[in-house]
């Protein structure tokens, strides 16, 4: 079974229907031969991206109350307003038939032995080791690995660059005698 349902790359920020009064706007999409659907209520992880496409948070949604429709509009409002453009998702909740949200899983269920919330902690946290996005104020939640460092074997020593430049200025005087 897979993790990962649905996803959305690159939605621009500007064409989000934040909604006003009673309508509650909408995080709409679309794909070939499937219903349109609306992702408000998706469980994942989420990715922002500045204007020129620079990755600058990275951000779950589901665990508590905070959807990805309601993380999404946060930041429109939030710390973070003005500093994105656009957002990628990735959505744990299939689309039914009829277009809308699967409501089978939520972030308690059970999936291959875990939970889709330790599962949310997990994704996150790999994606902000990796990607180090400049906005995110803490480290990944990867509460249960154990990060190891390379250990470099006494064989393989560094070069200099002026142990560099002397092996180039060989080189060049070889070619100059050929």
């Amino acid at each position: 079974m897979a993790l990962i349902k649905n996803w959305g790359f690159q939605w621009q920020r500007q064409y989000i229907f934040r909604g006003a009064g009673s309508n509650a706007g909408h995080l709409k999409g679309y794909a070939s031969g499937k219903p349109e659907a609306d992702f408000r209520e998706q469980i994942g992880v989420y990715i922002l991206h500045d204007r020129d496409l620079h990755i600058v948070y990275v951000g779950q949604a589901g665990n508590g109350n905070a959807t990805l429709f309601n993380r999404i509009k946060n930041h429109m409002d939030g710390r973070l307003s003005g500093r994105w453009d656009y957002v990628t998702w990735f959505g744990f909740l299939n689309v039914n038939g009829d277009g809308s949200l699967s409501n089978v899983a939520n972030v308690s269920s059970r999936v291959s032995g875990f939970t889709y919330s330790q599962a949310l902690d997990q994704i996150e946290g790999i994606l902000i080791e990796v990607i180090e996005p400049r906005l995110n104020k803490q480290a990944g939640q990867l509460k249960a690995a154990t990060e190891y460092i390379q250990s470099k074997d006494v064989r393989m020593r560094e070069i200099t660059n002026s142990e560099l430049l002397d092996e180039l200025e060989v080189l060049k005087r070889k070619i100059n005698v050929s």
